[in-house]
């Protein structure tokens, strides 16, 4: 029986005691076809949890080490009780996120599974997604409370799995885009920084993209700026250990870090984050050498609410809902302008901070790159 009929079979449950219930005015194939998406929503929630605890465990690197085998022997391989191991191992089996051979009730990881969920670092690896999905579960008191409310939720406040989470899930991604794509799309500033030039990378995080344009460009200085200290000396840490003469971290808000004469200023995913993003943009303005430019990567999406009815736009709202408006609210100003705010918006705030020409000069399938000139 394939999943849609389950599925199908499942709804039909539903269907048949809403029928007894004698409620007229209701459609009922379509309630059916409503109750279908929801149970694998629930099915892919449950899975994603599970997967999760699969990473932290160890779970999928034991089956990447092992090859085709049994849940007693990846149980012993990856240190975990056999009994858990098996129905864990069943659940993955039946999302199809692992293989089952029954002849020989062995388990493994086709080379596609190998990438999403067991190949840390790699653009298709989806364990950064899910750990920043089970932050939000475990926030969810919090979350709830403000919600209600209309409250800010500051940054520091997430669970701390939320920052790791972020962390793995946008790294790949920059590694796979950044210096390849998105900085030779900008006029003239892979030449220019090639030849050595100064940069700026507000709201770092970790500081993923700041090394990742350090090791590409040894010739110029980068100095990354956050306001979460914790997350600043996550950044020094990772900056002694790779080795880097030429980058520096410091805690800073967007609209006060220090310095001018910028060739390039960034702000990768966290303009829409910002309570002031004018303010902060203005202060980048004012930082930049006379031809410096700004690059914004942030979450692609339409200019209007119909154009992002979609399932990556039901993502990016959610993490709107949850984490980029409650961040905003929590901050001077509390714009809040959302993970999909759409280029026309953004464009906006950017003139109004005395940008007077800005242009897209990259995508991809989940973000847009914005250039923006004084």
């Amino acid at each position: 029986m394939s999943r849609g009929t389950v599925r199908g079979t499942f709804a039909s449950h539903f269907h048949r005691r809403l029928r007894m219930s004698a409620t007229p005015s209701v459609n009922l194939s379509e309630l059916e076809r409503l109750q279908g998406k929801v149970i694998g929503d629930v099915a892919g929630t449950l899975g994603v949890l599970l997967a999760y605890i699969g990473d932290q465990t160890g779970v999928y690197r034991a089956m990447t080490d092992l090859g085709p085998a049994t849940a007693k022997q990846i149980a012993q391989q990856a240190r975990v009780d056999e009994r858990y191991a098996r129905e864990w191992l069943s659940c993955n089996a039946a999302a199809g996120y692992v293989m089952y051979e029954a002849a020989h009730e062995r388990f493994s990881l086709s080379p596609e599974q190998a990438l999403v969920f067991a190949r840390e670092g790699d653009p298709a690896c989806m364990q950064g997604f899910f750990q920043l999905v089970v932050s939000q579960f475990l926030n969810e008191s919090r979350a709830r409370q403000v919600f209600a409310s209309g409250e800010g939720l500051p940054w520091g406040a997430h669970h701390a799995c939320c920052f790791c989470g972020v962390d793995r899930f946008f790294r790949p991604g920059y590694v796979a885009q950044l210096v390849g794509r998105w900085i030779p799309a900008l006029d003239g500033v892979h030449a220019r920084l090639s030849r050595g030039g100064k940069v700026a990378d507000i709201g770092c995080g970790y500081g993923s993209s700041t090394l990742i344009m350090a090791e590409a460009y040894p010739q110029s200085q980068f100095f990354g700026f956050d306001f979460h200290a914790p997350s600043i000396e996550e950044a020094r840490a990772r900056a002694q250990r790779a080795g880097l003469p030429n980058v520096r971290f410091e805690v800073a808000t967007a609209k006060t870090f220090s310095g001018t004469g910028y060739d390039l200023a960034c702000i990768f995913d966290a303009l829409h984050d910002m309570g002031d993003p004018v303010s902060a943009a203005t202060h980048v303005r004012k930082s930049l050498s006379k031809d410096g430019a700004f690059m914004i990567v942030e979450p692609m999406a339409g200019d209007s609410l119909s154009e992002n009815l979609n399932v990556l736009g039901q993502i990016f709202y959610a993490a709107s809902t949850l984490i980029c408006c409650p961040t905003s609210k929590a901050q001077e100003v509390g714009l809040a302008l959302g993970a999909q705010a759409g280029q026309r918006r953004l464009t906006g705030v950017l003139n109004e901070a005395g940008f007077t020409r800005v242009r897209r000069a990259a995508e991809t399938p989940l973000n847009m790159v914005l250039e923006a000139r004084a």
